[in-house]
């Protein structure tokens, strides 16, 4: 049985809610980044990058998010278009997320939370390059149901991910000035896959108070 390696973090969101899409049975295990059991030994046998999630299907491991959502996208012919304007248009949207929203969005979070100290030129390039990215997204969807067009596709799985936690961003407001995007969530957050992975992340309870501890566990090279 696939094995998952999981924190409740966008990034394993990600892949949580294209393992309840395909209905194949998972194994989850908890690592719990506040803890720092990222970096235990045999979990960087896994993933030498000591981050989650990563997976092991039939032997095979696979880290990074993006990279698990290709392969198990490709293993099972589903939510990958095989035409190739509609792949193009996948890999184009996914790979936007995974190296524009996914990282603009991490380092926001990070400078606006967890910072030790306050740097307001940090604060304002990452917001003001998340808010850029998502009016990129939301003009995408003003013509599109998803992100390559009509069908649903890894590239939405991706974006679902980070948009479910824009509120650390942007606070009460959330997604309200990306109407596109917005209406997209509310699409996703109807689908009983995304269900099934938001209670997923409601089973599984890991630390949650950041203290020096956990600011040495997550950012170990800061130390």
């Amino acid at each position: 049985m696939l094995k998952f390696y999981f924190h409740a973090t966008p990034n394993s969101m990600k892949v949580a809610v294209l393992l309840e899409e395909l209905q194949e049975p998972f194994d989850v295990i908890d690592v719990d980044i506040f803890k720092g059991e990222q970096h235990a030994a045999d979990y960087r046998k896994i993933n030498p990058n000591a981050k989650v999630p990563a997976i092991i299907d039939d032997g095979v491991v696979v880290f990074d998010s993006h990279a698990i959502l290709l392969h198990l996208a490709e293993k099972h012919g589903k939510f990958l278009p095989p035409t190739r304007p509609a792949r193009a248009a996948t890999l184009s949207w996914l790979e936007l997320v995974a190296t524009g929203l996914s990282p603009f969005s991490g380092q926001a979070i990070h400078f606006l939370h967890y910072a030790p100290e306050d740097i307001p030129y940090a604060k304002n390039r990452y917001v003001k390059e998340v808010e850029r990215h998502y009016r990129v997204l939301d003009e995408r969807l003003s013509t599109s149901q998803f992100l390559a067009g009509d069908e649903y596709t890894i590239a939405d799985m991706a974006l679902f991910g980070w948009a479910a936690s824009a509120g650390y961003i942007f606070g009460a407001k959330g997604l309200d000035d990306y109407a596109n995007v917005k209406r997209f969530m509310d699409a996703m957050n109807a689908r009983p896959a995304v269900a099934r992975a938001l209670q997923l992340k409601e089973r599984h309870t890991f630390r949650s108070e950041l203290d020096d501890q956990a600011r040495r566990a997550m950012f170990p090279q800061n130390a």
